[in-house]
């Protein structure tokens, strides 16, 4: 409070931070065609703060908006495709596929309530009904931090390098939309006469941030360029996978995959959905499935190391949603136990397993890390239920901005 001779601090690292439009190579947006949008080389660009912009129709099987009573699910835009990639001079970077399950349940665990707020211009509406569409039409703003853990981690400056999003269009839109189930004379429920409704893209941009650096920053990005020496960029990618039909038993082993060291899991979030892959079914939310514990083994490591013994009917799961909560504290390092999600809501509709595995030997003795899930239940697994595991896990790639080399 003495520093009475300090001056204005100013900070003059950056001249110029314009949002620039890329457009893809194609102005078709139907199912299962493939999107891509280039990002010339630039000195500096910020994928970190882009977001991509879609626009859009949400129209019955006719061609016409009036009455139509079919919504988008939670993150229904995402839904709409089957994969994102992210790729550096022609090398994959980062992937996700079935970005719209993935960016959900990564989202439900991550966002706390003024996120939850401001991403309601992305599409995220859990737990209520979705409102982006008016008269038939729809326009989003999606970060791309919301569908890649690339996106999400990287928070630098690419330099000078050549970078490319790929978006695929899934083959239907079923898991995007939900549509209103009415019943008939005779008790019948069925969805109404517009469930055959369509989604029809108009414009898809990806809006990246170009930055000119000052004179100093700029002096010092290009000697740095002219050493040759690689970037190394280290993220947390997220890796979905999935057991279709569960046999109908209370006890499961699934042997999920195997990695290397470098690249071993760090967080597991679970979900089980029955039966979701209809108009009727709501695909943004999950089962119960009378769950009432998991175990998960890092080769032969336990995670966690007592047994939850949860119940959904008897309401006793609170050890399963301090376990979701506390997720957004250990994986941003911010020591806040935040959410937008309320016990009843997780309870009635994102019942999510997260098992907190970032702590681990650094001594594994072998060269890969074997994951395998054993799960129980109180009772037996329903027909037509799918098992979601989504693995989060460290990843490093090195780019060279003199040479164009992607390792």
């Amino acid at each position: 409070m003495f520093s009475i001779h300090e001056g204005i601090p100013t900070d003059e690292s950056v001249v110029s931070y314009k949002y620039h439009i890329h457009e893809s190579y194609t102005s078709r947006y139907n199912n299962n065609d493939e999107i891509r949008i280039p990002l010339q080389e630039d000195l500096c660009t910020l994928p970190s703060e882009s977001y991509l912009y879609i626009e859009g129709q949400l129209l019955k099987s006719d061609g016409t908006a009036s009455g139509i009573n079919t919504k988008f699910v939670n993150n229904g835009i995402a839904f709409l495709f089957s994969e994102i990639r992210y790729e550096v001079n022609g090398f994959v970077v980062d992937v996700n596929t079935k970005p719209g399950l993935t960016s959900t349940m990564k989202g439900l665990a991550s966002f706390n309530k003024s996120e939850a707020v401001k991403y309601e211009n992305a599409g995220w509406f859990p737990g209520k009904e979705s409102t982006i569409v008016k008269n038939g039409r729809f326009s989003v703003c999606i970060p791309l931090k919301m569908l890649l853990g690339f996106a999400e981690d990287y928070k630098k400056v690419m330099v000078n390098i050549f970078q490319e999003l790929i978006l695929i269009r899934s083959n239907s839109d079923k898991s995007a939309l939900k549509c209103v189930v009415t019943t008939d004379a005779s008790g019948t429920k069925k969805c109404s006469a517009d469930e055959k409704a369509k989604v029809v893209i108009d414009k898809i941009m990806w809006k990246v941030p170009h930055i000119i650096p000052g004179l100093h920053e700029e002096v010092n990005l290009t000697k740095f360029i002219e050493k040759g020496k690689d970037i190394i960029v280290p993220y947390r990618t997220w890796e979905l996978h999935s057991f279709p039909s569960l046999p109908n038993t209370t006890r499961h082993t699934w042997n999920v995959k195997t990695s290397t060291k470098l690249e071993s899991p760090r967080y597991i979030i679970m979900g089980f959905q029955t039966d979701r892959e209809r108009l009727e079914a709501d695909s943004s939310e999950f089962d119960t499935c009378d769950f009432s514990n998991i175990r998960l083994f890092l080769n032969n490591e336990r995670y966690p190391y007592e047994n939850l013994n949860i119940s959904f009917a008897n309401n006793q799961f609170a050890t399963l949603y301090e376990m979701f909560t506390q997720f957004r504290s250990a994986y941003y390092y911010d020591y806040k136990s935040e959410t937008d999600i309320t016990p009843s809501q997780f309870a009635k509709a994102f019942p999510l397993i997260i098992v907190d595995c970032s702590k681990q030997k650094t001594g594994f003795q072998t060269q890969s890390v074997v994951l395998r899930v054993e799960f129980e239940t109180n009772t037996a697994i329903l027909a037509n239920t799918t098992a979601h595991i989504l693995i989060i896990s460290d990843r490093v790639f090195t780019y060279n901005p003199l040479t164009k080399s992607v390792k």
